[in-house]
C-alpha cells in the first residue's frame, strides 16, 4: 500500500522528530543533528516544504525543504533535507514518492531550483548533478547536488539556513 503524501499537521511534529532520530541512527556520513536541523526550521518559520508519508494512520516518511542563499543574488532556490522514511521501509519507494512531491511543488510554486547534500547515486535518479558554478563550502562537490528547473544562470557560493548548524 503505497502512502499518502501530505503538509504536515502540528500533531505530526512529535513524530516527525522521533522518525527523523530513527532514519539517522545508523546513517553513514551523518553528526545527528538531522532532527534539530528540522526543528529549528520549523521554529524559525524556514519550512517552505514539510511533507509527511502517511501510511495507515502513522507517519513513516518526512522530507523538509527551506529557502537557501546564493552569493551572486540569484532567487527561488531551495534546499532539500533532510529526508527520512521509517528504518523498516526504506528501500520501498517512499523516499522516492516524498522527493517527487517536493520537486513538483516546488516547481508548482515556480522555484528556480533545489540543492542538496547526499549520495549521488541516489539523487542523480532524480536528475540532482554537481554544479561547478555552485558550490557548498567543506562539502566535497560530488555531494552538494543541484537540479535548475529551468535555464539556470546562477553562480556563486550557496547558504543553507542556519538552521543547518542546529546542535539541540
Amino acid at each position: 500500500m503505497n502512502p499518502v503524501i501530505r503538509q504536515e499537521l502540528p500533531s505530526d511534529v512529535a513524530a516527525i522528530h522521533a522518525l527523523t532520530v530513527a532514519a539517522f541512527l545508523n546513517a553513514p556520513h551523518t553528526a545527528h543533528t538531522e532532527q534539530f536541523i528540522v526543528d529549528a526550521l520549523r521554529k524559525a518559520g524556514s519550512l517552505t516544504l514539510s511533507l509527511v508519508a502517511e501510511q495507515e494512520g502513522e507517519v513513516v516518511g518526512h522530507v523538509a525543504v527551506s529557502p537557501i542563499t546564493i552569493s551572486d543574488g540569484s532567487a527561488g532556490w531551495y534546499g532539500l533535507g533532510p529526508i527520512s522514511v521509517k528504518p523498516e521501509l526504506q528501500r520501498k519507494g517512499i523516499g522516492s514518492l516524498l522527493m517527487q512531491a517536493a520537486l513538483r511543488l516546488l516547481q508548482e510554486q515556480g522555484a528556480a531550483g533545489c540543492a542538496l547534500v547526499g549520495d549521488p547515486a541516489y539523487y542523480s535518479r532524480f536528475g540532482f548533478k554537481p554544479n561547478s558554478d555552485l558550490l557548498l563550502p567543506d562539502v566535497p562537490p560530488e555531494y552538494f547536488q543541484v537540479l535548475p528547473f529551468g535555464p539556470s544562470s546562477a553562480r556563486g557560493v550557496v547558504t543553507f539556513h542556519e538552521a543547518f548548524s542546529a546542535q539541540a
